[in-house]
């Protein structure tokens, strides 16, 4: 996944910050200064700025975005199979599919508890019944798979909401 490159020039540069304070801890030391303690502490915590801007560039990955999808919050998510994302009253019709699509591939598999790597994400919007009473309804569902990436879109889905 392509990254800004900032963030590994920033690691560079703080990097070799970091080499250079390593160098000025120890002659302080050897020489006995009075900030060679912290010296200590500065250097430690720019060689971890370094690390942490090192590990940010190779592990950022930007979300996906699918034409004609609309932005919707999760509103439920098990931490395994399956994910629940909510419509507002005013999402536009025909957006349901990109919607639900987007939702899935934006998904991290690392960390989920899946026996088969599936997960189950539904676009449900909450309709009103009657005064005081209202219902979800499921507008699409897709179904991912976590070993491959693929994603199934069903618009019509049977099953709870």
């Amino acid at each position: 996944m392509p990254t800004d490159p900032i963030l590994f020039t920033a690691g560079e540069w703080l990097g070799a910050a970091s080499g250079l304070l390593a160098i000025a801890t120890i002659a302080g030391f050897l020489l006995r200064w009075g900030i060679r303690f912290r010296l200590v502490g500065i250097t430690s915590f720019t060689a971890l700025l370094a690390l942490s801007c090192l590990a940010f560039a190779v592990s950022y990955r930007p979300r996906v975005s699918v034409a004609g999808a609309v932005s919707v919050p999760v509103v439920f998510d098990n931490g395994g199979d399956l994910v629940i994302a909510a419509a507002a009253a005013d999402f536009p019709v025909g957006a349901e599919a990109a919607t639900v699509e987007q939702v899935a591939l934006n998904l991290r598999g690392s960390g989920r508890n899946t026996s088969d790597g599936l997960v189950t994400v539904r676009l449900r919007r909450v309709e009103p019944l009657e005064p005081g009473l209202s219902a979800p309804r499921v507008l699409a569902e897709a179904r991912r798979d976590l070993r491959d990436g693929s994603v199934v879109v069903n618009l019509n889905p049977a099953g709870p909401s």
